[in-house]
Parts: C-alpha cells; structure tokens; sequence
C-alpha cells in the first residue's frame, strides 16, 4: 500500500495545534498560520524535492513566530523611546491652554487704551508709527501706551494683584520735601 504524501490542506490541523502552543491565543494562532501559509507559497521555490512537507512547514512556522516576537520587542522599544521623547519634548496641553487663558484675562485687564496699541503692534505687527497712524495718536503716546500695557503685564505676571489704572485717571499730587523737613503739595 502507497502511502501519499502530505497535503498542505492535511496539515492545517497541526499546524494550528503547533501555532496555539506558540502564542497561547487561538485568534494570534490562526494569524500566525496564515502568515505561514502566505510564507510557504512565497518560498515554494525553495522546497527541495524529497523534503518533508510537514517539517518544512513547522519551520516556517516557527521561523514567522520569531520574527513576530523581535518585531514587537524592537516596536515596543521604539514606542517606549518615543514615548519619552515625547514627554520630554512637549509640555502637557492643559498647562498650555490654562497659560492662555491666564495671558487672555491679563489682557483683557488692561485699559483699552493699552490694549488697542499692545494688540496692534504685538499681535497684528504694526510698525510704531502705523500703530499710531491707526490710533489717531503721536507715535509717543503709542510708546507710553505700550510702555504702560508691558509693565501692567509683568506686574500680572510676578502676581501683583492691583488692577492697572486707566490712562485717563487724574496723577495725584506728590509731595515734595522742603527745606526744614516739612512737606508740602506740588502744583
């Protein structure tokens, strides 16, 4: 009686069972099968005649779970080294927006006056002297102005909590020392 030889159809089943030992996952298994399969089409080529089919499969079976496993170890590497890069690059996005939101309330604080010249010169990127054609103003109010805005900022910024006054606010008299150690009102 001749025995005949394997098919590739007869030795799914063992294959299967070899593959389910390997990746302990029915679905990875049926994967890694496949893969097999598409591997061996692939190489056919390369069967010599006389070669067990069976063993041969086996191998390029084996062979597909090992270039699985390095495939994942270098992919976790890769994900775990750009992951720090990551963290290391960019600041999480919530300091960011609540940053924002912390210079948008600041220059909303300011008088308008500040806030239409700071505006056109920070943000839209006018020239001083468009900046004040824009405005109606001499180009040295405009510098006052921004002075003003800039320093209103910073003191928002260090935690100052005293609300920049309005430009048009009357400058109270100073006192001035004479002469004696008294003091009197300037004019």
């Amino acid at each position: 009686m001749l025995r005949k030889r394997p098919d590739v159809l007869d030795l799914l089943v063992p294959l299967r069972r070899y593959a389910r030992s390997l990746t302990r996952d029915p679905a990875q298994a049926d994967d890694l099968v496949h893969d097999t399969l598409v591997r061996a089409l692939e190489r056919q080529g390369s069967l010599r005649p006389g070669t067990n089919l069976r063993t041969w499969l086996m191998t390029v079976l084996h062979n597909a779970f090992i270039d699985e496993q390095r495939r994942r170890k270098v992919e976790a590497r890769y994900a775990d080294a750009l992951g720090h890069l990551v963290e290391e690059a960019t600041p999480p996005a919530q300091e960011g927006h609540v940053r924002l939101a912390q210079v948008r309330e600041a220059f909303q604080r300011l008088p308008a006056e500040q806030r239409e010249a700071l505006h056109l010169v920070t943000i839209e990127g006018l020239a001083y002297q468009e900046a004040a054609d824009v405005l109606g103003i001499p180009i040295g109010t405009l510098m006052s102005r921004l002075g003003r805005a800039r320093a209103a900022l910073r003191t928002i910024e260090s935690g100052g909590a005293r609300r920049a006054a309005p430009e048009d606010a009357p400058e109270r008299p100073r006192l001035r020392v004479v002469e004696g150690g008294s003091s009197a009102r300037a004019s």
